[in-house]
């Protein structure tokens, strides 16, 4: 899930998907309970990077148009942005804390639960559906601005910010958050993961 500068052409539905088997390796590593505090503190750092950028993506360009193309696409995207929302709150709650913490690992089991949950209705409904509804080539495009829009958008929770931002809320908040990442050296990639342990 690195950005890249290029675009890959791929479907939407194939993007998300390795996102989100990218994210089970990171929730993986984490509910093992080994590694050293700083490294899962580091996982868990990318982890909520990770899902941050894929739930806001998803929330710019997915669900509008599952909106437009499902029959039942208001009640579909209301239903996942209420599922972002509550996995947002526990990625605040997680967002710092010492991996030593007692609530750590407990915290780190309920976003992964939750996490789960979503991925399964969402692989076993919503992508079927969307790929059968919208023409190949909407699907690339779709593809196409949700890797642009990962390049910009938030690294870090914010529960209290509204599900539908004006694009310059979330310009905003996503420089604030990648400034601070830079300024206090957090992981936010799998790649940087990979740096760390060189």
């Amino acid at each position: 899930m690195a950005t890249t500068d290029s675009t890959t052409g791929r479907d939407v539905v194939d993007l998300l998907i390795e996102d989100h088997r990218e994210i089970e390796q990171l929730f993986a590593e984490l509910e093992t309970g080994m590694g050293d505090p700083e490294r899962r503190r580091a996982v868990a750092d990318v982890m909520i990077a990770e899902l941050i950028r894929h739930a806001v993506a998803e929330e710019m360009y997915v669900y509008p148009a599952a909106r437009k193309a499902l029959p039942d696409g208001d009640r579909e995207a209301g239903h996942d942005i209420a599922e972002h929302a509550e996995a947002e709150r526990m990625l605040a709650e997680l967002d710092g804390m010492d991996p030593t913490d007692a609530r750590f690992d407990q915290l780190v089991s309920q976003i992964a639960n939750a996490i789960r949950h979503h991925v399964a209705e969402e692989e076993a409904d919503l992508f079927p559906r969307l790929r059968a509804a919208c023409p190949t080539d909407e699907m690339i495009k779709l593809g196409e601005k949700v890797e642009q829009a990962k390049r910009f958008v938030p690294t870090r929770p914010h529960p209290s910010a509204p599900d539908r931002p004006p694009m310059d809320n979330l310009l905003g908040a996503g420089l604030m958050d990648r400034m601070r990442d830079a300024m206090t050296g957090r992981s936010t990639t799998t790649s940087d993961l990979a740096d760390r342990s060189h």
